[in-house]
């Protein structure tokens, strides 16, 4: 019976006894190995079935992938209790999918200056630097043009203030000023004698450009340690960042996705506190905190979308009130507590939520910067 159907259906043709991959006795109405999931077929691989399986595969993930996005956004909770509850192959996994919509949020967030408005202060001339600054000083200018008075005696504003200048700048300290020997060093602590080490180094890299680090402790006398090269090379850095700001900003908001995936798990387990009477367990909140934050992310990308295309703000706006009505709603059904109770823990959880996220960003731009 088995041969004569053989004949006719050539699927059979490929099947074979044994796993290729895990060597696992198979028969050959197995389909797929039972015990690692490949699929039963000795046939060669061929450029038709290279491009059947790539495909096949896609179109997967694409069914899952837009599966979990339209349950996220309409169905609060709703796909955090599914995952928890053991449905899982019908949505993408939560921590690939945090990472994927992060990354997508902070490339398209990056087409759009955000930084065109922020305006920094040169230490060194006290005069507004930036996009803004620039747009501001160029306007001012223009309505200083059309004052009468000024306008009937043909006195134009950049004639008149290059005439009248800056200020002649304050006698600057130079390292020499704030100096302390080494012996001078050792008797303050720790966290003093860093900070005053970072300032020396930074004016003496200002005076002196000095780029080699073993030759600047040399010339100031100070140990020739590790520990100081690294001091002396932050210094460095730090004049980098104080002339380009925007690059420590780029840098930094690059780093965002990795960063918020870390801080998360420390997030989630002050849900588990907040809801330690419950049966869920710390994995299942930190699933719900994934996928709350990936919500977000979707929010900000479908707001920054329309608000490049619109050139609008309230885009961005309406996403931030989506959001909050979100959050209640998804802890409502996962965790499914009263109206009272659900707003009370949806207060402490949005003040532990900041109070964490300005403690992890301080921490960040520590690591950020000392890494950099």
């Amino acid at each position: 019976m088995l041969e004569k159907y053989l004949k006719r259906d050539n699927l059979y043709e490929y099947r074979g006894t044994t796993c290729l991959n895990c060597q696992l006795p198979l028969e050959k109405s197995d389909h797929f190995c039972p015990n690692c999931g490949q699929k039963n077929s000795t046939k060669k691989l061929n450029f038709g079935d290279f491009f059947v399986e790539f495909f096949s595969g896609m179109f997967s993930y694409d069914s899952r992938f837009q599966r979990t996005i339209r349950v996220m956004l309409f169905s609060p909770g709703k796909i955090s209790k599914d995952y928890v509850n053991g449905k899982r192959m019908r949505y993408a996994n939560p921590f690939r999918f945090y990472l994927s919509a992060s990354i997508i949020f902070f490339l398209i967030s990056g087409i759009s200056d955000k930084f065109e408005g922020a305006q920094f202060v040169n230490p060194e001339t006290g005069i507004r630097e930036g996009v803004a600054a620039i747009k501001q000083d160029s306007l001012l200018k223009n309505e200083l043009n059309e004052i009468p008075a000024l306008k009937k005696n043909n006195i134009q504003m950049d004639s008149l203030l290059n005439k009248i200048g800056p200020s002649e700048p304050e006698a600057k300290k130079t390292y020499k000023d704030i100096y302390l020997s080494q012996k001078e060093l050792d008797t303050i602590n720790i966290v003093a004698r860093t900070a005053k080490k970072l300032n020396i180094f930074y004016r003496y890299y200002k005076e002196t450009n000095t780029i080699n680090p073993d030759d600047a402790i040399t010339e100031l006398e100070y140990e020739n340690t590790g520990w100081n090269k690294w001091l002396y090379q932050k210094a460095m850095r730090y004049d980098l960042f104080d002339n380009n700001p925007q690059l420590f900003i780029d840098y930094f908001v690059n780093k965002l996705p990795f960063i918020i995936f870390f801080y998360l798990p420390v997030f989630a387990l002050f849900i588990w506190l907040l809801y330690i009477r419950r049966s869920f367990n710390y994995m299942e909140h930190l699933i719900f905190a994934f996928h709350v934050q990936t919500t977000l992310f979707i929010l900000y990308i479908i707001g920054y979308t329309i608000d490049y295309f619109l050139q609008s703000e309230w885009g961005y706006t309406l996403a931030n009130f989506v959001f909050v009505f979100y959050l209640y709603k998804s802890m409502r059904n996962f965790y499914e507590q009263s109206r009272v109770k659900t707003i009370l823990k949806f207060i402490i959880l949005n003040i532990i939520f900041f109070t964490l996220a300005t403690i992890a960003t301080i921490i960040a731009l520590i690591i950020s910067f000392s890494i950099f």
